[in-house]
């Protein structure tokens, strides 16, 4: 019994692949490119972990995909790799239609052709779980509903747009090819293993270096935010007692504005690591990212009721422990800080200060 994770050593994938090693113990193939965001290093702990195995490759390999398949036979797939920063979709779109369109499609089929030759019972035993965002249903007024499973789809940036048509794509191997497949929806993850190019691990790294922490806009616009080790407890739920063709949202309960959290960060490293004038002094306003979504949240009872989950973390709860992480774990932030992660905050940043 084994499961294979596209994008296992990305943030989210990384802390999946470790929890899932904890709690489940069933052996794991890891496929993940390495771009920029994949990190090895997320999981040194299992590097030599018999029931983990590394493969580099890209989910747009079909090559690739077919031998994995072949050879280890997962009775379940549980899909992240993909290209997940809005901004870095703003400036170069086409890496995010290849990978989150194009590659989720060539892993689509792959998976097509392995699960129609399965015996029987092993057949309706398989899952396909894609992980995918909140992103996907667009922009919410302040006092709209949450989004719901059945909110319309209305992506608004190149990232959320090519995650929605792999959700579209999901969907449709369902209901043409009988494909077990489920999806999640999630809200605004943090916690540790994130590349610090979004924003808590960014005002984290900044802070600490006493460097101007970049605040979009006003600062108003309102996110959910979800501890990711609740992310991937869901995750595990939905795997496991899901109902195959549905689709999930994981939400944190925690509706926040992006200023508010930068406030809370600043307010938790006065504590940890104080500073003469206090963190919030380093706030900088700066020009606002084209098409900024004004506010998401995630209405998350569905899989409450369905399968038992609810976040265990509140957010100040999960963001003392991400501090924490952070602080002790300078060498990692330093690692991943590469020359290609400052001429990104360089192209990103510096050029909005207003």
């Amino acid at each position: 019994m084994t499961i294979l994770v596209t994008g296992g050593a990305g943030f989210i994938g990384s802390n999946f692949v470790l929890d899932w090693l904890a709690h489940a113990g069933e052996p794991v193939v890891n496929l993940d490119k390495l771009t920029y965001a994949g990190n090895l290093a997320n999981l040194a702990s299992v590097a030599k972990d018999a029931r983990h195995r590394f493969v580099r490759a890209d989910i747009g390999d079909r090559e690739v995909l077919d031998a994995l398949l072949k050879e280890h036979a997962p009775r379940a797939i549980v899909h992240f790799a993909a290209e997940s920063h809005v901004d870095r979709s703003i400036h170069g779109p086409g890496d995010f239609i290849r990978t989150n369109i194009v590659g989720t499609f060539t892993l689509l089929e792959a998976v097509r052709a392995y699960w129609g030759a399965l015996v029987p019972s092993a057949k309706q035993a398989f899952r396909f779980v894609h992980v995918s965002t909140d992103e996907v249903y667009g922009s919410l007024g302040e006092s709209d509903p949450a989004f719901s499973e059945t909110t319309a789809y209305a992506p608004n940036s190149p990232y959320s747009a090519s995650k929605a048509g792999s959700d579209h794509l999901v969907r449709a191997y369902h209901h043409t090819y009988g494909l077990p497949v489920l999806t999640t929806n999630c809200s605004n993850n943090y916690g540790p293993l994130q590349f610090p190019e979004k924003l808590v691990p960014l005002m984290i790294s900044n802070a600490l270096e006493g460097k101007p922490l970049p605040v979009y806009g006003d600062g108003r616009q309102v996110r959910d935010w979800l501890y990711v080790a609740d992310h991937c407890e869901a995750i595990r739920k939905v795997l496991d007692g899901g109902r195959v063709g549905e689709v999930y949202n994981v939400g944190g309960n925690a509706e926040k504005r992006n200023l508010e959290v930068v406030h809370t960060l600043c307010d938790i490293l006065d504590r940890e690591r104080p500073r003469a004038g206090g963190h919030r002094a380093l706030i900088t306003y700066v020009a606002d990212r084209p098409g900024h979504d004004r506010r998401y949240a995630i209405d998350s009872r569905k899989l409450q009721v369905e399968l038992g989950w609810r976040p265990r973390e509140s957010f100040e709860t999960g963001l003392a422990k991400t501090v924490r992480w952070y602080l002790d774990n300078a060498a990692w932030v330093a690692n991943v800080k590469s020359g290609e992660y400052r001429h990104w905050i360089e192209k990103n940043y510096t050029e909005r200060i207003s």
